[in-house]
């Protein structure tokens, strides 16, 4: 086989290998970004209800406060009252005393809903908390073996780099350069085996001529329907190549 061939075969073998790795990192930071996903799902909800918490605390400290000026206006009712000459004034303070017991009860009820709410909201709060324990040690479990397969495989990538530096340094840097602008759009199957006289990138069928070519393997051959890089597999029978 052509030594330039033979060169890009384990070339694109490494790269293809290399590009393997792809799918397995995707799918290691897709598993963490799940987990880290529903653990801030429920920090949030947990955010959330405490920040309703401390707005309706502080809807209390604003109704606490009216009692105690509604509180002050009624003792000033109280003080009217003793100095009421007719019948008239009478009214008038009895109607004002009314509306600020009214206002006085209103508070009351308010503060007394505020404080059922934050009850509510305290103990969905403390279920929540209960749930975010055990997502939070998940979550840094899933940390720990993404860390270690990520690591894992940046080794194996680095040895893979190391290869290919290897041959593409000792290459002939014109047929390394027609390898990569068919890699720009054939991806992993620039170098592509022939299978039953069929080229296996496009799998069109390929004259006898150039399918002879290829079985000499002296030359570095394309095919002719797609430009794909043919050679043939080692394991391609002498049985194989008649039944083609």
């Amino acid at each position: 086989m052509n030594k330039y061939l033979k060169e890009l075969i384990e070339l694109s073998k490494i790269d293809k290998e290399l590009d393997s790795f792809n799918p397995k990192i995707q799918e290691a930071k897709k598993r963490l970004e799940k987990e880290q996903k529903a653990y801030n799902e429920i920090s949030k909800e947990i955010q959330k209800l405490l920040s309703q918490i401390e707005e309706n605390r502080a809807k209390i400290k604003v109704q606490e406060n009216q009692i105690k000026e509604l509180s002050e206006s009624l003792k000033n009712v109280k003080a009217k009252r003793s100095k009421v000459t007719n019948e008239k004034e009478l009214k008038a303070v009895n109607t004002e005393e009314e509306n600020i017991k009214d206002k006085l009860s209103y508070s009351n009820e308010e503060i007394e809903r505020l404080n059922r709410l934050i009850e509510i909201k305290e103990a969905q709060v403390k279920e929540l908390q209960e749930k975010l324990k055990p997502q939070e040690e998940k979550l840094k479990a899933v940390e720990e073996e993404v860390k270690q397969e990520l690591a894992k495989i940046e080794k194996e990538k680095e040895s893979l780099y190391k290869k290919r530096e290897e041959i593409t340094h000792k290459m002939d840097q014109k047929i390394l350069s027609f390898y990569e602008k068919i890699r720009k759009w054939a991806g992993n199957t620039a170098v592509v085996p022939v299978r039953k006289q069929a080229c296996y990138g496009c799998y069109l069928k390929i004259s006898d001529k150039t399918y002879s070519d290829v079985i000499k393997g002296e030359e570095i051959i394309t095919c002719p329907h797609c430009g794909r890089i043919l050679y043939l597999e080692k394991y391609e029978t002498k049985e194989q190549k008649e039944e083609a």
